[in-house]
């Protein structure tokens, strides 16, 4: 019996090995996750779990730095399943290749629904505090919401009263705070 193979696709957690961004292998736990059977996700670009194409940047190059200097990443971020819900992840990643992490690489994502910064947050606030952490302004946010900037405002004041913190640019730091690499 290939127990290697077994543990890979029934692991606990979602897990896809990547090479160069694009899923080769994934578990079958992803459609549990991500509402993706895993032989949809292979063979396209991570990008699909992605909210937007900021998000897919600059993640992808936050953890490519920070997997140059560490055996094993961990973040916590926004990631769309297939039915377009946004959702707070926990991603786990290491590098098959130190000198360039992301020819080769395994990742493992699990929901934190009601868990870290996101976790208190209404639907509607999860929405806009993606906007938020790509550096949309409420006007920006608004347009793309189809709702007015004074109830983006709104938003953001509970979500500063609720992660207690006192203005905006402390709630895009905390909600982009990825805890210490491993």
């Amino acid at each position: 019996m290939d127990y290697d193979r077994l543990a890979f696709r029934h692991a606990p957690d979602a897990t896809l090995i990547l090479a160069d961004r694009v899923v080769l292998r994934a578990s079958l736990r992803v459609e549990a996750v991500f509402g993706w059977r895993p032989a949809e996700l292979e063979g396209q670009s991570i990008r699909l779990l992605y909210p937007g194409q900021t998000d897919y940047e600059v993640i992808g190059e936050r953890a490519r730095k920070a997997m140059l200097a560490a055996e094993v990443y961990r973040d916590e971020r926004f990631m769309r399943r297939k039915d377009g819900q946004v959702v707070w992840m926990e991603g786990r990643g290491t590098a098959l290749d130190r000198e360039d992490p992301q020819r080769l690489a395994v990742w493992t994502y699990r929901p934190l629904e009601g868990e870290g910064p996101a976790g208190t947050l209404t639907p509607m606030e999860r929405r806009i505090a993606r906007y938020l952490v790509n550096g949309f302004t409420s006007k920006e946010i608004a347009l793309a919401l189809g709702s007015s900037p004074r109830t983006v405002e709104v938003h953001r004041a509970n979500m500063v009263r609720k992660m207690q913190v006192r203005n905006s640019f402390e709630l895009v730091s905390r909600l982009l705070a990825a805890p210490a690499v491993e």
